[in-house]
């Protein structure tokens, strides 16, 4: 690419970014943030499409497909080598979705 002014704005940012998240403290407490996000998400897709018998099957078979294609994205990644901090959220964020739901199954006695 041509070394143009926004060019090297973006690339300094994206180094900058890089930087901040070096530390592996930073990294742990996003990868907690995203199991802490993906459990919420599951207690409200849990609550809102519960209400409605008629949505049970759609919203788990979209729920399903949603953890399948994360799982496929993070575990057919050709090497770990370069552990991308993104696809650990994302990984982290599938847990606490899966958990989430598993756990307003328990509460439900379902």
């Amino acid at each position: 690419m041509q070394r143009t002014r926004i060019n090297i704005l973006f690339n300094l940012a994206i180094n900058k970014i890089t930087g901040f998240l070096a530390n592996p403290w930073r990294n742990l407490s996003l990868v907690f943030i995203g199991f802490l996000f993906g459990f919420f998400v599951a207690s409200g897709v849990a609550s809102l499409f519960g209400q409605r018998a008629d949505w049970d099957i759609t919203v788990a078979l979209f729920c399903l497909i949603f953890v399948e294609l994360i799982s496929i994205i993070v575990y057919r990644r050709p090497e770990k080598n370069g552990q991308l901090i993104g696809l650990d959220i994302l990984n982290s964020l599938k847990i606490g979705f899966s958990y989430g739901l598993f756990l307003e199954a328990m509460k439900l006695n379902s």
